[in-house]
């Protein structure tokens, strides 16, 4: 059944932008629509216009028979400024203070507008990353590594410190603990990855980069391959850390138990993504 235009631009945007990085051929919209190509052609550049315009992501065209487009989700600097000022203002407050210098994080990440912008900042990041798997450690690094892979269209993988036998068999590895120096164990189900997957890290808080090293470790027992590491939040770690490329959204610089006040200031995520604005030429380019 013929739709108007109207209701065409509607279904079209939500259509595209619950399936990111999936190439959509325009035989599809034709055919769903009962309208000529270059009706949907036309409705495709009004969309493509209003995502840029939005900064909603980038809507790349790819030609040829076997073409068609696909929504690319990104995040202008803009947007990535003003979202990380308002969450350090928000890490910073004294009601977040927990006994021994803790930080209280699980309302943030208990939000899902608040998540649903994380998975598009970092989901920037890997425009041009293939990711075959989101990874991260239990528990608090659950909602963010979902919020990443509905991003990026692609599984997410819980490692667990302890067995399930829901899980099956599994590979474990032992760790290092950064902050506290003992010896921790994780392990995850032989079924979740496969040889040579593109693994994307992501987690809620690190400080000396142990955990992280873990799932670093455990990674390289799948003879899969790690492709970035992305955190939440950082803190300043006095000593040595074993990780040292990732990019991090918040960073707590100081907490000072007497005082009851935290230092917190946005990360080095600015300094390692490209933005809606360069990417979305580079996109067109390829």
């Amino acid at each position: 059944m013929k739709v108007k235009r109207s209701e065409r631009l509607i279904d079209i945007t939500q259509y595209l932008m619950a399936r990111p990085k999936t190439l959509i051929p325009l035989t599809f919209f034709s055919a769903r629509y009962e309208s000529a190509k270059s009706s949907i052609s036309e409705d495709l550049a009004i969309v493509k216009r209003t995502f840029a315009t939005r900064g909603t992501g980038i809507l790349q065209t790819v030609p040829g028979a076997a073409g068609g487009v696909r929504y690319i989700p990104a995040v202008s600097r803009n947007f990535a400024e003003t979202f990380l000022q308002t969450m350090a203002a928000r890490l910073a407050e004294k009601e977040r203070l927990l006994p021994g210098g803790y930080v209280y994080l699980s309302d943030l990440l208990g939000q899902p507008t608040v998540l649903n912008d994380i998975g598009r900042l970092i989901a920037t990041q890997y425009v041009r990353t293939p990711v075959d798997v989101v990874m991260t450690v239990a528990t608090k690094g659950i909602p963010i590594a979902q919020a990443t892979a509905s991003y990026l269209n692609v599984p997410f993988v819980i490692v667990r410190r302890d067995s399930k036998v829901t899980e099956g068999s599994t590979v474990s590895v032992n760790y290092v603990s950064g902050s506290s120096n003992r010896i921790e164990k994780m392990e995850l189900s032989k079924r979740s990855l496969r040889e040579g997957a593109k693994i994307l890290v992501v987690d809620d808080f690190m400080k000396g980069g142990g955990t992280v090293n873990g799932m670093r470790t455990l990674i390289n027992e799948f003879d899969a391959e790690l492709v970035g590491i992305a955190v939440f939040a950082e803190a300043i770690f006095s000593g040595k850390p074993m990780v040292s490329d990732y990019s991090s959204l918040l960073r707590v610089d100081d907490v000072d138990t007497d005082a009851q006040t935290i230092v917190a200031n946005p990360g080095n995520y600015l300094e390692k993504t490209t933005f809606l604005e360069d990417l979305t030429q580079a996109v067109t380019e390829r």
